[in-house]
């Protein structure tokens, strides 16, 4: 499938997008799972193909079905929300290549801590008014110093899946 995509600024639409997290615990036992309620974000296709933006997550709306794990993961053992309210990917390019996929190249930072990011992303549908982006990839958060490990219960790789929505807003 080749997809189009109009040239311009595109707004993230939040109401139909998701960002998730999953990890497992209590020593890969238990994965626990959680989505961000407030996500923002905007980009902007150039002219050339290459696309640019910013992603943007409230930490404490993270939402993991338990409110006093969600308490403990906003405290500074883990994503210290009082210091650090937001978690912030920035594409520094994005380009569509092979069809559908989309190969990203960035900048994440979690608790003032940035690390630069490759993914790989797909491209499920785009047309001149909105496009809808899926990925799915691994952050290993020892390096946004959350190293956290009571009895090394946590261990591995955070998973993070994002169904993005965007919608054009400008040529």
């Amino acid at each position: 499938m080749t997809v189009a995509v109009e040239t311009g600024l595109w707004q993230l639409d939040t109401t139909a997008s998701t960002v998730g997290i999953r990890h497992k615990t209590m020593w890969g036992l238990v994965t626990v799972k959680g989505t961000f309620g407030a996500i923002s974000g905007s980009g902007e296709v150039r002219s050339d193909g290459s696309a640019v933006g910013t992603l943007t997550f409230d930490v404490a709306s993270l939402d993991t079905k338990n409110a006093k794990r969600d308490t403990h993961l906003r405290s500074a053992d883990f994503f210290d929300a009082d210091h650090h309210p937001e978690i912030t990917f920035v594409a520094r390019s994005a380009e569509l290549r092979d069809g559908d996929q989309v190969h990203i190249v960035g900048q994440l930072t979690v608790r003032g801590v940035s690390r630069p990011l490759s993914l790989t992303a797909r491209l499920k549908d785009g047309n001149a008014t909105g496009l809808t982006l899926e990925t799915e990839f691994s952050v290993d958060r020892d390096q946004f110093g959350m190293g956290w490990n009571q009895l090394g219960m946590i261990r591995g790789l955070t998973t993070v899946t994002a169904g993005l929505r965007f919608v054009r807003t400008s040529g």
